[in-house]
């Protein structure tokens, strides 16, 4: 493969796995969910937009519909899943993925069950160079990227977002100012899944075949990973850990060709993730971002008045 092309394949897969990794934010960093089936609205985003791109439908509307399913799915697993105490709904997450993997095994119709589905590009009436076209889906993720990335720190830094980490802290006190935690938790696990079921879209779109067996509990690690890494409640933290982890992910290839280990060389990215959260955890164990402050407009005018003599 071409280099070029090869580095422009990682920086599509950085920016499908930032969308991954801000979706968690919302839902683990700002609001305290537990969610261990992330691969499942990430799955549910790619075989919604798979299918609905077999059917011939335009690219931005493929997109759209995918991120509405998974979000659909997300406000669906949260009725039964948001009452329960943490522990419970990440074993109900992680649950509800590998069973909606396994319908998808043994769907043989629209998903195609074990041996997937093909994607129709959506650069494909373009004419494109393979660099033309991985140019192209750079541009594409990262423009999606940059708007997710915006509208989530215009949306944290409103009064919704105080809530919700008002519910993070203690959703008890949050209840008896009148809010319901049940309503905006089911409310953050909504906007998590609608964002990674986008990634999942952009995902298909990009490789143009989709089988179950990419989508095991494995992507949820590596999301945990990123956002662990770069430090919770911080979106550019899960920007910046999604980027190192796919870099390793991605670079950790090379390494057959110029090591001889005792190993699959591919594994050593595992070991360095392994050693990099423990070092995380015992010397910083916010991350390499640490949560900013929370600035309201009140604050800011008490800040603006004169100290007493």
């Amino acid at each position: 493969m071409d280099l070029t092309v090869y580095l422009l394949d990682t920086l599509v897969f950085m920016g499908i796995f930032a969308l991954l990794a801000m979706s968690l934010n919302v839902e683990y960093g700002f609001t305290g969910l537990g969610n261990f089936g992330k691969v499942a609205f990430f799955m549910a985003g790619a075989y919604t937009y798979a299918i609905t791109a077999a059917l011939g439908w335009p690219f931005y509307l493929c997109l759209v519909f995918a991120a509405l399913v998974a979000g659909a799915l997300g406000a669906l697993i949260s009725l039964p899943a948001l009452r329960l105490r943490e522990d419970y709904l990440a074993i109900v997450t992680l649950t509800f993925g590998e069973i909606l993997r396994i319908i998808i095994k043994a769907e043989q119709g629209l998903a195609g069950g074990v041996w997937g589905i093909t994607i129709p590009s959506a650069f494909a009436g373009l004419d494109l160079t393979p660099r033309m076209t991985a140019w192209a889906n750079v541009v594409l993720v990262w423009v999606i990227v940059v708007g997710v990335f915006v509208f989530l720190q215009l949306l944290i830094n409103t009064p919704y977002g105080r809530v919700l980490r008002g519910i993070r802290e203690d959703d008890v006190a949050v209840q008896v100012l009148g809010k319901s935690f049940v309503l905006y938790k089911a409310q953050a696990l909504m906007v998590g899944s609608a964002i990674a079921g986008v990634a999942g879209g952009l995902f298909a779109q990009y490789l143009r075949f989709i089988d179950p067996y990419m989508f095991l509990p494995l992507v949820t690690f590596l999301v945990w990973v990123m956002l662990i890494l770069g430090g919770p409640a911080n979106h550019w933290g899960a920007l910046i850990g999604a980027v190192i982890v796919e870099f390793f992910n991605r670079g950790s290839r090379f390494l057959k060709d110029y090591l001889v280990l005792p190993f699959d060389p591919n594994n050593v990215q595992f070991i360095i993730f392994g050693l990099l959260i423990i070092l995380l955890l015992l010397y910083r164990p916010y991350g390499l971002f640490r949560e900013k402050p929370l600035r309201t407009g009140a604050e800011a005018e008490v800040l603006k008045w004169p100290s007493s003599p």
